[in-house]
């Protein structure tokens, strides 16, 4: 099969609520690509809750079963993401044994944090996933409808001690965290999930959420997702997923040399306007190396789109190739992780 069409298959996270692998999926997975998140319904990630029908009908055979699936149709290692967030959507739901509240962990040691974060990702292995899309380390100080009840707060150090005990908890156990949304969104008067919205603040209000991401890149953070507005402190053109300066500042400044991954390009705080599949190209030629996108949003065009992109010269197709080996890599890596116990060095 020819190499760019399976690295620009390896690029792209589909998403989709079920556990049930369509054909467009299965395609994909045919043709190169390697990571599949397992998400949730609209409505459940506005409750940041599962529904009652998902409690009482998905069961731990289901989830083994469709990652399985997806390792064959693969050939090999796949990413199996899901949103398990602190304090906000927990996707296993009864499958695992629950994340502190805000409330909780913050009267809870470090170390307690670590261990009962080590303990859900270990039950979280043992359903096949190995990507965790948290933690949350936006320092939310105003405002914020998307962030509301799903952010640690206003205190750097707080958050950060939380995020870091987390981040060492999960990978101890074989499962990647993913610290979000840089390059932080303090004050975000609309939610860029259904609006094109725009992050008023000044590079010194974005200081304590950058810190913290510091703090976490330090702690062995395996993968950065980027956020879905507009921050015009960093790059007034472009929204962060989709922005040069944002991820250049985030490998140069922090020094971060894992995953990075965009934001969902669906959201009207990336699209702006354009297509899924311009947002797709710009945000790989900005320098994300994973793209979540609906699996509903046209797999097939995508991945055309990037091809010709590569062909044109928009796409530099060792920018693609890069960002492919990035992510069959860390598929490789968390294949092999296994339950490596919470004495590891890993993500220390």
């Amino acid at each position: 099969m020819n190499e760019l069409i399976q690295d620009a298959h390896a690029v792209l996270l589909p998403a989709f609520a079920g556990l049930e692998l369509d054909d467009a999926v299965l395609r994909y997975l045919d043709n190169g690509g390697v990571s599949i998140l397992l998400g949730e319904s609209r409505d459940e990630y506005v409750a940041r809750s599962m529904s009652n029908e998902r409690r009482m009908t998905e069961t731990a055979e289901q989830f083994e079963s469709v990652v399985d699936l997806a390792r064959r149709h693969a050939g090999g290692a796949v990413i199996a993401a899901i949103d398990q967030e602190l304090g906000g959507i927990q996707r296993l739901h009864r499958l695992a044994p629950a994340l502190p509240d805000f409330k909780t962990a913050r009267e809870l040691s470090a170390e307690e944090i670590a261990r009962q974060s080590f303990e859900v990702a270990k039950a979280a292995r043992g359903l096949g996933v190995n990507l965790f899309l948290a933690p949350i380390v936006d320092v939310v100080s105003g405002v914020n409808p998307w962030l509301e009840g799903r952010n640690l707060g206003v205190d750097p150090a707080e958050v950060s001690r939380i995020t870091c005990a987390f981040v060492r908890g999960i990978q101890a156990a074989g499962v990647a965290a993913t610290a979000k949304h840089f390059p932080g969104h303090p004050v975000t008067e609309l939610d860029p999930a259904l609006h094109a919205a725009v992050v008023n603040a000044t590079r010194e209000d974005l200081l304590p959420t950058i810190e913290v991401f510091g703090d976490v890149i330090s702690a062995g953070v395996r993968a950065v997702m980027a956020g879905p507005a507009l921050v015009p402190a960093v790059d007034a053109e472009e929204p962060s997923s989709t922005s040069p300066q944002t991820l250049s500042f985030l490998r140069g400044k922090l020094a971060f040399d894992g995953l990075i991954i965009s934001d969902d390009l669906d959201a009207p705080g990336i699209l702006r306007g354009r297509t899924v599949e311009a947002a797709a190209v710009a945000s790989l030629v900005a320098g994300a190396d994973l793209l979540l996108v609906s699996s509903q949003s046209g797999l097939d065009v995508i991945v055309r789109t990037i091809v010709e992109a590569v062909k044109s010269g928009q796409l530099e197709p060792k920018r693609l190739a890069e960002a492919a080996r990035r992510v069959r890599s860390l598929a490789l890596e968390l294949e092999n992780d296994g339950d490596v116990g919470m004495n590891s060095k890993r993500g220390s």
